[in-house]
């Protein structure tokens, strides 16, 4: 299919893109896609979610990123179908980009940390999106065949049956991770995230198993994955960003909290958000939260009659940061973080809202583990006697990294806290020191709060 107009031309739909410069849509489907309301919706989803707190520039959207996976994925699709006849089947070109330009349309607003929250799953909301009759999207994709909806679906959720289209989508290095760390990177001013796509893009191959890269482009492969590590060391795991999400979930945890009191406010000042306080939500619900329906919900909540609603929401709203510290969980024992959140409630906190945990890990490169819950697909490298060698084994670089979990746990609280002697002699260069927590000061923490709930009754 061709898009027709008047006098017989065929018409190119061009997206000014920062990252990749012109992104071109020739295909209908394509193009009646990305002007569906389930796509154009994603314009209203930020990409990093709460690292805009942290990164000014970080305002770009899930929208730029699907067309940019979109971009690449045909970029790479093209080039197999000119230089590998045999190799690949063109007739799932159109299958494999449109994979690619709805492999995300299922996130919501604040997307990780709502699905925490309300028990919501992108990834089965994007698949709902893409095989439910009642969707624009899923109306376009019939027009293909009937069975082209689970097609896509099924390239999405890793089961079809054909490794190359499902590999470029979702694997080591896919169209997916080569946009978003080259947009991430340049949204945020992080020069982390640079790695030469045009190369990666001229060596990778179609195998029998998969794809593959040659040799010659070894070099980029490494950089890219070295990139990722740093992207995710430098910027997805910034303590900032994690300390916004960590008060966005305390907020939501309160208002969900409160709905059971006062449902009839909620009703009222925030609406879409109802069907997930009662757990009976469907797609239309879910399809109407975005960023902008979420933040005037915020400041509606910022002059609620609860101290901790009003409080967490302006907090979150004008970028009240919670401080944090890092600990060891294999070193450190819940009874030690409770003892810090003793001291937050002395200070005059509820615990349960003003101190939280989060922990973020990930394993920038591995070989594949068939034995692990979600084995990686690992990275093949083509030589030029026709072998097929995994990465780690060429690269001193990457065997460095591969099967190594980086990352941290953090420990939040109120920023005045760092003002309280009885709080900050447990903190060393910003981490918890276990050691000086002694038994006996558990103890007598415990003792000291049962007298005063003893004095109470």
């Amino acid at each position: 299919m061709t898009l027709k107009f008047r006098g017989g031309f065929v018409l190119e739909k061009v997206f000014r893109d920062p990252v990749h410069d012109y992104i071109t849509v020739t295909h209908p489907v394509i193009s009646e896609l990305i002007d569906t309301a389930e796509f154009q919706r994603l314009r209203r989803i930020k990409q990093l979610g709460t690292s805009s707190f942290t990164f000014h520039g970080a305002e770009h959207t899930r929208f730029s990123h699907c067309l940019g996976v979109y971009h690449i994925a045909k970029r790479i699709t093209d080039y197999f179908s000119l230089n590998f006849p045999l190799e690949w089947n063109p007739d799932e070109n159109l299958l494999t980009q449109c994979a690619a330009l709805l492999h995300d349309v299922g996130h919501g607003a604040y997307s990780h940390t709502f699905e925490g929250l309300f028990n919501t799953d992108h990834e089965a909301v994007t698949r709902e999106i893409i095989t439910s009759p009642d969707t624009e999207i899923n109306a376009i994709l019939r027009k293909v065949s009937a069975d082209f909806p689970e097609k896509v679906a099924s390239v999405i959720s890793h089961e079809y049956p054909n490794p190359q289209v499902v590999q470029l989508i979702s694997s080591q290095i896919d169209a997916d991770r080569m946009d978003y760390l080259l947009r991430d990177a340049y949204f945020t001013g992080a020069v982390y995230g640079q790695f030469d796509l045009t190369w990666i893009l001229r060596v990778i191959v179609p195998t029998e198993n998969g794809i593959a890269f040659k040799y010659s482009g070894m070099h980029a492969v490494e950089d890219y994955i070295v990139s990722r590590y740093q992207m995710y060391m430098q910027v997805y795991f910034h303590a900032a960003s994690r300390s916004m999400e960590v008060l966005l979930q305390k907020l939501l945890a309160r208002a969900k909290f409160l709905y059971n009191l006062h449902p009839d406010y909620f009703a009222m000042s925030s609406p879409c958000l109802v069907p997930f306080f009662e757990k009976n939500h469907n797609l239309k619900d879910y399809l109407r939260l975005d960023d902008g329906v979420m933040n005037t919900y915020f400041q509606v909540w910022m002059s609620h009659e609860d101290e901790i609603l009003a409080d967490l929401a302006s907090a979150y709203v004008n970028r009240h940061l919670l401080k944090s510290i890092t600990f060891d969980p294999k070193a450190v024992e819940l009874k030690d973080l409770d003892f810090l959140s003793s001291l937050v409630e002395e200070a005059g906190f509820n615990p349960d809202y003003y101190t939280g945990i989060h922990s973020n890990y990930d394993l920038p490169y591995d070989f594949y583990r068939p034995s692990s819950e979600k084995p990686r697909t690992e990275i093949k490298i083509l030589q030029k006697n026709g072998s097929l060698t995994e990465l780690s084994v060429l690269s001193p670089l990457i065997k460095s990294l591969t099967g190594t979990i980086h990352g941290n746990s953090r420990f939040y609280f109120p920023k005045v806290m760092l003002e309280n002697p009885e709080f900050t002699k447990y903190i060393v260069n910003d981490s918890l020191i276990t050691d000086s927590i002694q038994p006996t000061e558990i103890a007598d923490k415990a003792v000291s709060q049962q007298l005063s709930l003893d004095d109470n009754l």
